[in-house]
């Protein structure tokens, strides 16, 4: 039988996804800034060799790098923190040979 999880209540589930929107609001402007950052210093160190499709390229990249890496650790911070981690079954919990770490 499957444990239900916490996320399965409105309420629960409400504040966590609130919670994770108020993260990923945050950190795109960490992620803008990020970008201002590394546009800036190739602006500083290659001068008039900067083009347009460097300017594209890394912006992209870094953005969308910096939002990746947020949305998935905001996503584990959800599991963790709404206890949907410990409503899983685990298959090998009677396994004498998967309890080493215990």
């Amino acid at each position: 039988m499957v444990k239900p999880s916490p996320l399965d209540k409105d309420a629960t589930s409400e504040i966590a996804w609130a919670r994770y929107r108020r993260l990923m609001r945050g950190m795109a402007l960490v992620s803008l800034l990020a970008v201002v950052g590394a546009l800036g210093w190739l602006r500083f160190s290659m001068g008039e060799a900067l083009t347009i499709h460097m300017i594209i390229a890394t912006a992209a990249g870094v953005g969308l790098s910096v939002l990746l890496g947020t949305a998935l650790m905001g996503l584990v911070f959800l599991s963790s923190g709404s206890g949907h981690d410990e409503a899983i079954e685990d298959p090998f919990e009677n396994d004498p040979d998967m309890n080493h770490d215990r």
